[in-house]
């Protein structure tokens, strides 16, 4: 397949390209700083880009079969990134025709699962406030994309860490884990690729979790 990548310098996003070359695949990154990409490989186009222009990286991708997107803001002060750089995204989308979309949430944002226990529920309260405004960023982006007329799917992992992929995660479509603490950023890019075929994601929203 022909694939774009969007925040391919983010720990997500440099697993997504680093898997999909493995797997055969075309890839398309497109980044601000082409020194902070340390994935390699034939197949690998880099496609520098500060996303403030649809029409300018509308080129990145047109005749792609799907886009997947790690974008997101790098800490709270940042918080506004993932909607308004999401938002030029969709609009290259809109303006090459191409329709399916894959990018990247948190597990916050998706309904709370029926299994947590008191101790889940507490830790997610206090998290959805030191973080409230990433994650009112991140509320907004997915409103943008539930709204676009894309083949969207959104996925929506916990905290983050780095390590190797395993291929041994839950997934829950139109909902979250229970008890769903952690995942490997190698994990979240393996689940992302697996989806780009799967129609029972489009238009949904994915909870993962170990």
């Amino acid at each position: 397949m022909k694939l774009t990548v969007f925040g391919a310098t983010g720990g997500v996003g440099q697993e997504i390209v680093r898997q999909a070359l493995g797997a055969g695949h075309q890839v398309t990154a497109v980044v601000r700083d082409p020194a902070r990409l340390t994935v390699t490989g034939p197949g690998l186009d880099v496609f520098p880009a500060d996303l403030a222009d649809a029409e300018a990286v509308r080129p990145a991708v047109a005749g792609r079969d799907a886009v997947l997107s790690g974008l997101g803001a790098r800490s709270r002060k940042h918080a506004g990134d993932a909607t308004r750089l999401t938002r030029t995204v969709l609009g290259a989308m809109k303006a090459a025709g191409v329709r399916r979309l894959l990018a990247i949430s948190a597990a916050p944002i998706g309904p709370v699962p029926e299994g947590d226990g008191a101790l889940d529920r507490v830790a997610r309260g206090i998290v959805s406030r030191v973080y409230k405004d990433v994650y009112a960023d991140l509320r907004a982006m997915e409103a943008e994309i539930a709204g676009s007329a894309t083949d969207w799917t959104v996925v929506r992992p916990p905290k983050l860490l780095n390590r190797p992929v395993s291929g041994v995660y839950r997934t829950v479509v139109r909902g979250t884990p229970p008890k769903g603490r952690s995942l490997g950023r190698a994990d979240v890019a393996h689940a992302m690729l697996g989806m780009v075929d799967d129609a029972a994601t489009v238009q949904q929203g994915v909870g993962l979790a170990y």
